[in-house]
């Protein structure tokens, strides 16, 4: 696979999506030249530890979710120089990642088991819309924080604000600890919302009205969307070979 294939197959799976937000703002391509990629390497962040055990296992081609945050003071700067240093190029797909068929939010909904997807996340008025999806039969709140847990590797916050049987997850991964966010998905009449960070304002309010609340990390409500992009990527491409990069899970206690 070469970088035109890359490129092609992006705007194929993407479409419309990336015509909504700015290249090198929700996506974008570091260092890409005439070589050809087959050794994929995915992970949710791009960070220098993530960089160097991508050059350790001779990949050629990191994928991420989230660039290298400006406001994280001289990482991003500090990544390109050891992109360049081991001659790897770099892709990160943002927003229309989140809203994909195939993104983040989805993906964590069917990982969770939640194959009716009844809505997906998408951009609306600035902000990212909740998405939606049932389960096949009801759940408690224990079986589904520990599927969540088994699932993202870690444990997870959550916060039991009602006893009835959880069918229906709203869900935003990532930074979805908008009140405005948990408000979308009562009034879709979700038994639970599940999301990346919260906030003091986000376990008030859930508290507040009564809906159940599970949290994850940010990192890992968010690496099932990048590995199906992956996945994707190797179907059309059979020569290519993916393997994730490992994360640590910082942002958990305990």
């Amino acid at each position: 696979m070469d970088a035109i294939q890359f490129k092609s197959y992006i705007h194929e799976l993407f479409g419309s999506l990336l015509n909504d937000f700015e290249e090198d703002d929700e996506y974008g391509y570091h260092l890409f030249s005439s070589n050809r990629y087959q050794r994929i390497g995915y992970a949710t962040n791009l960070m220098p530890e993530v960089v160097q055990q991508a050059a350790v296992e001779k990949v050629d081609l990191i994928i991420t979710h989230h660039d290298a945050w400006s406001f994280v003071y001289g990482m991003k700067e500090r990544c390109l120089e050891l992109l360049q240093e081991h001659d790897i190029a770099h892709f990160y797909i943002h927003l229309p990642l989140d809203y994909a068929e195939f993104g983040t939010c989805n993906s964590l909904l069917r990982e969770l088991g939640a194959e009716h997807i009844v809505q997906s996340s998408r951009h609306m008025d600035g902000n990212s819309s909740i998405g939606i999806g049932e389960l096949e039969s009801p759940v408690s709140m224990e079986e589904l924080v520990e599927t969540m847990s088994s699932a993202l590797g870690e444990h997870v916050f959550y916060q039991q604000n009602s006893n009835k049987p959880i069918q229906r997850i709203g869900m935003i991964t990532g930074a979805g600890n908008g009140t405005n966010q948990l408000k979308e998905a009562l009034d879709h009449g979700c038994d639970v919302y599940i999301t990346g960070e919260k906030t003091l304002y986000t376990v008030q309010y859930a508290r507040f009205v009564g809906l159940n609340l599970i949290v994850g990390s940010h990192t890992f409500t968010e690496i099932f969307g990048v590995r199906s992009l992956a996945q994707k990527l190797q179907e059309r491409f059979p020569d290519v070979e993916v393997i994730q990069l490992y994360e640590e899970h910082m942002e958990v206690v305990n």
